[in-house]
């Protein structure tokens, strides 16, 4: 049953060649066929995914001598079903949104190549067939965000994604060589068999080979996930059909999570590889929430909360939360695919009428006027940082007691933590005339969210990554010395508990209506709302670039 992989990433592909063949006849009704195709292929990956909870065993399927073979594991069955899942809903919706269109069969021909470029990366068992995979997805997604040939803009951006996904590529490229070099092999199952065997192996200039090839996978992930100086492409992708959208922030831009998840066999060998990568994530996922509250365009916002997930989902993969990023690219993909799809429907209804009652909610939300006299705020900060820690405590030790003995772990309670005493404090700002019952069901809400994720991730955890000692060698990769650790959490957890109780104080005591803070509020506004400059930065380095080659183009006398 196991051999439905290669007829998964088949199916897609057949599709394409049928829908090319038969659209001169078929006309608009191609698009039905290509419904039929994805919906074959989810029920197939369905299949699979079915066997790999039974515990099928994970096998390798080869066709040809070097390379061209599929890996059968729960990671490739899992992220093909997500993949095939999500392509059969934009398949549906594109059949109604693109109608009007030019160019709709060729629009489902390139969805088609798409979906089977994703399969086949994401169940690739060989270096050639992922390299393949990855390139061909940057290709087809700058046809699929230029489809409105007629947009200088989407051609622009379009573009403008294609220059940094080849860069990203090249990281990737030079690991392939390094790992043959090494050991003589694509075959991805026999290199990380190999790399067990000698974990200490050293590559060029005498470095060692683990470090390395993380590193330039890293960088790979990067770039493909938007993260921060790769991050400027993904905002200005709009310009491209809802539907590609849709399907980019959904399943594509996500490759970064899988991708480190893939080779995580290889980063369970490094030291301080994991360490930038948290970094890296951190400070991408503050910088994408920043810049998405900025925003007065709907779908660029979501670019930017892409932005900010993707952040978090790599960070999630620096403090060794390996099969957590798999679970956040997958509920982020069906929910971030959910909000473009329904973009539209929301831009157009409030072209008519914000369609917002004027009453308590509405007057909190977008006038911010919240009601002054509230509960005693001493009070109130208290329960906003108790609470919140105490339910994520008693979820994380019911579902695995040994939980708090990880450094990574303990990283994310901290931004759990943070999230429900804004969720919190959140409440405390709005006006309501029985605050005992809002806070009731805010708690219980945030009780049932966080016991569903923590007994998910665990059972991602076990699924992914059945081999307890494995799971421990990842966890201690992304460890750092204990006493810094501890000085860290200190720091931390003193910074929090002191920001919170300012929040409050200078809530209570409108701080925010006096001229130092708006004017020190109007200057962050104006950096963001500039992007934090980087997109100057980019602008005026290609300028020096162009200035410099035209120079050099007279001093040459070329033209």
């Amino acid at each position: 049953m196991e051999r439905l992989l290669p007829l998964v990433a088949a199916l897609p592909l057949i599709s394409a060649l049928l829908v090319h063949a038969l659209a001169g006849g078929l006309g608009r009704r191609v698009a039905r066929l290509s419904i039929g195709f994805s919906l074959t292929g989810f029920a197939a990956s369905s299949v699979l995914l079915a066997l790999a909870i039974a515990g099928q065993a994970p096998r390798t399927l080869t066709f040809g001598a070097a390379w061209g073979s599929l890996l059968f594991d729960p990671l490739s069955v899992l992220m093909a079903t997500v993949v095939s899942g999500i392509s059969l809903i934009v398949h549906i919706y594109s059949q109604r949104y693109m109608v009007e269109e030019r160019g709709f069969a060729r629009f489902y021909v390139l969805l088609d190549l798409m979906t089977a470029a994703l399969l086949v990366m994401v169940s690739a068992a060989d270096m050639i067939t992922l390299l393949i995979a990855w390139h061909l997805i940057g290709m087809l997604l700058y046809f699929l965000l230029g489809q409105d040939t007629r947009s200088q803009t989407a051609y622009r951006y379009a573009f403008w994604t294609l220059f940094t996904y080849r860069f990203g590529d090249l990281p990737m490229l030079l690991a392939a060589g390094l790992l043959y070099t090494a050991f003589g092999t694509w075959s991805l199952p026999e290199i990380f068999s190999a790399l067990a065997a000698q974990p200490d192996i050293r590559t060029w200039f005498d470095l060692p080979l683990a470090e390395v090839v993380a590193g330039l996978i890293a960088l790979s992930a990067f770039a493909r996930s938007a993260q921060f100086l790769m991050h400027t492409w993904l905002p200005y992708t709009m310009g491209g059909p809802t539907p590609v959208s849709a399907l980019m922030h959904a399943g594509i831009v996500n490759a970064g999570g899988f991708l480190i998840n893939r080779f995580a066999p290889v980063f369970v060998h490094t030291s301080d590889v994991l360490h930038w990568v948290f970094l890296i994530g951190l400070i991408t996922a503050v910088m994408g929430s920043v810049l998405m509250l900025a925003q007065h365009d709907i779908k660029k916002a979501l670019g930017y909360s892409t932005m900010g997930q993707m952040g978090f989902m790599i960070m999630e993969c620096g403090v060794g939360a390996f099969s957590l990023a798999v679970y956040h690219l997958i509920a982020h993909g069906v929910f971030k695919g959910t909000l473009f799809l329904g973009a539209g429907g929301v831009i157009g209804d409030a072209r008519k009428d914000d369609g917002v009652p004027k009453d308590d909610l509405y007057t909190f939300v977008v006038e911010r006027r919240p009601e002054r006299q509230r509960r005693p705020w001493l009070l109130m900060a208290a329960i906003t940082l108790l609470v919140p820690g105490a339910i994520l405590f008693a979820a994380h030790y019911l579902v695995e007691a040994e939980f708090f003995h990880k450094q990574g772990a303990v990283v994310l309670l901290f931004f759990g933590w943070i999230t429900g005493a804004q969720l919190i404090f959140a409440t405390y700002r709005m006006r309501t005339e029985n605050l005992a019952r809002l806070f009731t069901l805010i708690l219980t809400s945030f009780t049932v969210v966080v016991v569903g994720y923590t007994v998910i991730s665990h059972g991602f955890d076990l699924f992914l990554y059945p081999d307890p000692v494995f799971r421990a060698g990842i966890s201690t990769a992304a460890d750092i010395d204990l006493i810094w650790f501890d000085v860290l959490v200190a720091v931390v957890t003193a910074f929090i508990v002191l920001g919170w109780l300012f929040t409050y104080y200078a809530e209570q005591q409108r701080i925010r209506d006096r001229a130092w803070f708006q004017a020190l509020r109007r200057r962050f506004y104006r950096v963001i709302s500039r992007e934090f400059f980087i997109n100057d930065l980019y602008g005026g380095a290609g300028r020096l670039i162009e200035a410099g080659a035209s120079r050099l183009n007279v001093l040459l006398r070329w033209s």
